[in-house]
């Protein structure tokens, strides 16, 4: 799933059509235009332009505290009944009303995804097919294993990884992301550096001592 949502419905479908025969895309991830505001109606015109322009199938993305602008029920089930709209990454800041009301009222095949790393739970189990989560870049593992038990409604077993991989996700946010999680992922070995582009600036060692320990309880604990 390739990000490709710009603030302008032009530069989106550019993006968009550039994806076309692509090897392994199976989807592109589509954020509420930012910066610009429009109305909640021209918004679902903008996925509707986007996704009928779309070689792949489209996965909306909302995320109000980064846009500027976010969506409620209605028009997130209007985005649902779309075209080549098969999914949202809904990212609110909690599971709020609106939220459930599109996990109860979604069409059948169109997903559901928590984007806040600390709801995956309780998302999943009203209904929400997993999430797309930047926690999950460590402990990678054990945040499977988390969605597979939430997907099978193993309460006891979904509940106390959810315990234990809160510590990770805090920890991970305490800086703006994506600073600690590209920080944590080079001191694994994983990226070749921790740098970010411009104006992001690097995390501080403190609090990547912090990660780096509440990875470390957690990895130990389930083992």
């Amino acid at each position: 799933m390739v990000g490709a949502g710009t603030n302008s419905t032009k530069t989106t479908i550019d993006a968009v059509q550039e994806l076309d025969g692509l090897p392994n895309v199976v989807a592109a991830l589509v954020v509420v235009p930012y910066y610009t505001r429009p109305t909640p109606a021209a918004i679902v015109d903008h996925f509707a332009a986007v996704a009928a322009a779309s070689p792949v199938p489209i996965v909306a993305y909302n995320v109000p505290y980064r846009t500027g602008r976010g969506l409620g029920a209605a028009e997130l089930l209007e985005i649902a009944e779309l075209p080549n709209v098969v999914g949202l990454k809904q990212a609110v800041g909690s599971l709020d009303i609106d939220t459930l009301l599109v996990l109860r009222g979604a069409p059948a095949g169109f997903s559901v995804f928590a984007g806040d790393d600390a709801f995956i739970l309780p998302t999943i189990l009203m209904g929400g097919a997993g999430s797309i989560t930047a926690s999950a870049h460590v402990c990678t593992p054990l945040f499977a294993e988390l969605v597979q038990a939430a997907l099978k409604a193993d309460l006891p077993g979904a509940r106390a990884l959810a315990e234990q991989l809160l510590a990770v996700t805090e920890a991970g946010f305490s800086e703006p992301n994506p600073a600690l999680w590209k920080a944590a992922l080079h001191h694994l070995g994983e990226l070749p550096t921790p740098d970010l582009r411009p104006p992001m600036s690097a995390a501080t060692p403190t609090a990547l001592d912090h990660l780096l320990a509440r990875i470390d309880e957690v990895t130990a604990s389930s083992g």
